[in-house]
């Protein structure tokens, strides 16, 4: 049973169409299979009088070379609409272009679509190839952008019939309230259970059609192949797919950075660039600098050659973690969910972290300094508050100590606003430090993006 799920992004598309009145079209970028055709269709649906789905995945030569030539756009407009039988209402209609990276032209032709101001424009893409697809077309001024993440926790929630615990977490946090660690270790079932199924909607729906987590697997290794076929297909020296199958051991052992060499060997700083860029743009992997200034405005301080990367979902990234096996069969995933497997998850929090706090629309930073000779202190997350900055250790087990976390705050002590432990325990308060449940974070996330 194929399921639409409730997607925040749907009221900033509902934003962009009050605030614009068709002076922009707005492309919604990200990851393959993330659900970008779904929730642009059924805006489209809910809030047009009519509309026009182009899929440049299917597109005949008919529909690709409409674009070529735009002098007369009244022959253009009758000839979708003939070809579609819809009938196109002035400022009441839409245009949706699914998959635009296939038709550069079509893209292009955006300027001059909004400037005609008949009808509204929305675009979807993985721009993976775009410095590829685009290299002989001018990209529209006229284009304002959403990048659409998976399903988050609350998002994930709601698909499961769950509309009240993120509302009460908030009332919790604001109310300052320990509710005792056999309530949080409830709420953390819950978060595991996200941590595995993921936000991609395919996954989800398998989950509820079948209750079943090695189905589930199955799945989430279907749209990983998808990302690796995507990588090969811009890249055939397979140094891109081998960066993103190497996420997880790296961040498994623990090193300061990413270290691209040994994944792929030496490769030139242009190529290097490229298969970064190309990583960044498919929107399947998050990048976290390292900020050599920790301040307000750390984007003054990126370091672009020291960076963590990390999965944009982390069900996706559990999958990944498995990759050696043919699946992942549910004894290790009952293990996961019940927080019983034998081995060191501390990575695989840091990397649900990353993706809440990078889809509440912090951009990620983390900072490194010397502890002595042969050690240093991290901080595993940043983020800005007013003029402050706010630290964030990441834990998957004990918490009495966090001394990096203390040792930065010392530091950097004027500029410090909440410092946060984030762990698996109910929410406590141990002196300034704030320790918060790790299903808490999109909380203070959204207070600080």
């Amino acid at each position: 049973m194929d399921r639409i799920f409730k997607r925040k992004i749907y009221q900033r598309l509902l934003d962009w169409k009050r605030s614009e009145d068709g002076r922009t079209a707005v492309l919604v970028e990200g990851a393959r299979r993330v659900g970008k055709s779904t929730v642009v269709e059924l805006f489209a649906k809910q809030e047009y009088e009519s509309y026009i789905l182009i899929d440049f995945n299917k597109a005949g030569k008919e529909s690709i070379a409409l674009w070529d030539d735009l002098s007369d756009l009244n022959m253009i407009f009758f000839k979708l609409q003939q070809a579609h039988q819809v009938v196109l209402h002035k400022r009441k209609s839409v245009i949706i272009f699914d998959e635009v990276q296939k038709c550069p032209k079509a893209r292009q032709a955006i300027k001059y679509l909004v400037q005609d101001g008949r009808y509204d424009y929305i675009e979807t893409g993985s721009l993976i190839s775009i410095r590829k697809n685009t290299k002989d077309i001018t990209i529209p001024s006229e284009e304002d952008r959403i990048t659409m993440y998976p399903m988050d926790f609350e998002e994930f929630r709601w698909a499961l019939g769950d509309t009240a615990t993120i509302p009460l977490l908030r009332q919790q946090f604001e109310m300052k309230l320990s509710l005792g660690d056999a309530a949080a270790r409830l709420k953390m079932r819950d978060l595991r259970l996200y941590m595995l199924v993921g936000g991609m909607p395919q996954a989800v729906n398998t989950y509820l059609d079948t209750n079943n987590l090695s189905l589930v697997d199955k799945t989430k290794r279907g749209i990983i192949k998808l990302y690796l076929e995507d990588f090969q297909k811009i890249d055939a020296t397979g140094n891109a797919e081998r960066l993103f199958k190497n996420i997880p051991a790296q961040l498994s052992s623990n090193a300061s950075r990413y270290q691209p060499y040994p994944v792929v060997g030496q490769q030139t700083e242009t190529k290097m660039a490229e298969l970064l860029q190309d990583l960044e743009q498919s929107k399947t992997v998050l990048f976290c600098h390292h900020c050599t200034d920790p301040n307000v405005g750390m984007s003054l301080s990126k370091d672009m050659n020291r960076y963590k990367l990390f999965l944009a979902d982390t069900g996706l990234f559990v999958t990944l973690c498995f990759w050696d096996k043919r699946y992942t069969d549910n004894v290790i995933y009952d293990k996961l969910l019940s927080d019983k497997l034998d081995a060191n998850l501390g990575y695989v929090y840091e990397n649900l972290v990353a993706q809440m706090l990078a889809t509440a629309g912090n951009e990620l930073f983390y900072h490194t300094f010397p502890k002595d000779e042969k050690h240093y202190y991290e901080v595993d997350f940043l983020l800005s508050k007013g003029n402050k900055i706010c630290p964030i250790e990441v834990k998957s087990s004990g918490y009495k100590t966090h001394a990096s976390l203390d040792a930065f705050c010392l530091k950097f002590s004027s500029r410090i606003a909440n410092r946060y432990l984030a762990y698996t325990k109910d929410l406590r308060f141990d002196a300034e430090t704030i320790l918060l449940p790790v299903y808490m974070l999109p909380i203070i996330s959204d207070n600080c993006s």
